[in-house]
């Protein structure tokens, strides 16, 4: 059992289990019927996204130290209780179930999903 850091939208993979996006806004111009038919997403838990603010602040940073400050900032959203409480649950729930948590970033070198499989893990979870 275990959690799979994924892009949302990609084809989903064999035992993948349900998909949650972490992504703060749904798909534009999907209609909700069609978030898990067109494998977006089964659930949406925006709590796990980077707030709009430090998206903002950084959407147009691809230099190291920009990297590094919104990777800081992300890490502190994420510790906040009412989204550590979250990625506790997720972590205790990889022990048990397939499942898979992703956002729409094509290279998740520079994505939230990339810092978001270092937080997991951090808490224990099972990662693929």
């Amino acid at each position: 059992m275990s959690i799979r850091i994924v892009r949302l939208g990609s084809p989903r993979t064999r035992g993948e289990g349900l998909r949650i996006g972490t992504v703060r806004r749904p798909p534009r111009g999907v209609p909700k019927s069609r978030y898990a038919v067109d494998d977006w997403f089964d659930v949406w838990l925006p709590n796990l996204a980077p707030s709009a603010a430090l998206v903002s602040a950084t959407r147009r940073s691809t230099e190291t130290a920009g990297w590094r400050r919104f990777v800081g900032r992300y890490k502190s959203e994420m510790a906040r209780p009412e989204n550590a409480r979250v990625l506790a649950v997720l972590a205790s729930l990889s022990q048990q179930t397939d499942f898979s948590v992703g956002c729409y970033c094509e290279d998740e070198r520079h994505c939230h999903r990339s810092v978001l499989r270092d937080i997991l893990k951090a808490h224990g979870a099972r990662l693929a």
